[in-house]
């Protein structure tokens, strides 16, 4: 990084940003220190990793639409889903356009976008059993994009929070594709998958759980949110375990959202723990 020819308190700001990175242990590229850096990382894994669960819940969504469980939340659920893409489309733009992401960080962003899109064109049809097969496959493929670009973005935010930050927002992605996973099961769409998806999700669940309420980084708030988010896995757990009727449906559909809320916001106290650090 160099100084000349510019003002003195940008070069000043420059160096103070710079020393700021590497006191909390975060190594990344020249551009990442600049006056023109982008959002802060932490928040941008937080955006990036929303997109995993945003993708699962809208299937889930298009899922209770076929089954006509709570069809008149599943399409508010559906609407909410498409206002968090665009805010965070939005968000993540602005870091490319104005330079801040690499140049492979910023096509995994787009890839991210055009999968949603696709995603989005297919939940705009009549649901049906092929359609709902369909959907869920594409919210897979977004879901990988996403996790591909989030991955990247954790690589270079080198602090161990920023881990956090990912592992509590795939948190999110997990009790929605749990749900989602219900409800394919329901639908008759390749149960033995859905049932082995759904199983090995809920071990995941259960382990990242337990790795956050060891983790070092803590706060009244924090542990509020893990003890909240603990309740309610163990809620949304004993759900998933009904028959699929419409009771044990309508029960997977609520749960699903509640905890869904806990870890987003347990991933947003996560994200300020570590813009925090970064300054």
């Amino acid at each position: 990084m160099t100084c000349r020819n510019q003002p003195v308190v940008s070069c000043s700001h420059q160096r103070r940003r710079m020393v700021q990175w590497v006191a909390a242990g975060v190594v990344l590229p020249t551009w990442a220190a600049t006056a023109q850096a982008q959002m802060a990382l932490s928040a941008a894994i937080n955006v990036s990793g929303s997109f995993r669960a945003l993708s699962q819940r809208m299937a889930k969504a298009y899922c209770q639409q076929h089954l006509q469980v709570m069809p008149v939340a599943a399409l508010d659920v559906l609407a909410k889903v498409r206002n968090q893409a665009q805010a965070g489309a939005a968000d993540l733009a602005r870091g490319s356009t104005a330079g801040a992401w690499p140049a492979d960080l910023s096509r995994q962003l787009e890839e991210v976008q055009k999968q949603y899109t696709v995603l989005n064109t297919l939940t705009a049809t009549a649901p049906s059993k092929a359609s709902a097969a369909a959907v869920a496959e594409q919210a897979d493929r977004m879901m990988t994009a996403a996790q591909t670009a989030t991955e990247s973005l954790e690589k270079l935010a080198r602090a161990p929070s920023a881990k956090l930050v990912g592992m509590a927002g795939r948190q999110r992605m997990l009790s929605q594709r749990m749900a989602k996973q219900y409800f394919l099961l329901a639908a008759g769409v390749d149960p033995k998958a859905s049932q082995t998806q759904m199983n090995a999700d809920a071990t995941e669940f259960k382990q990242a759980l337990q790795a956050l309420a060891a983790a070092p980084v803590s706060t009244p708030a924090i542990r509020t949110e893990l003890e909240l988010g603990q309740a309610q896995w163990l809620f949304f757990e004993a759900a998933m375990r009904r028959h699929p009727d419409t009771k044990g449906m309508e029960a997977v559909a609520t749960t699903s959202e509640r905890l869904l809320e806990v870890m987003d916001r347990l991933t947003s106290l996560y994200d300020a723990a570590l813009r925090e650090v970064l300054g």
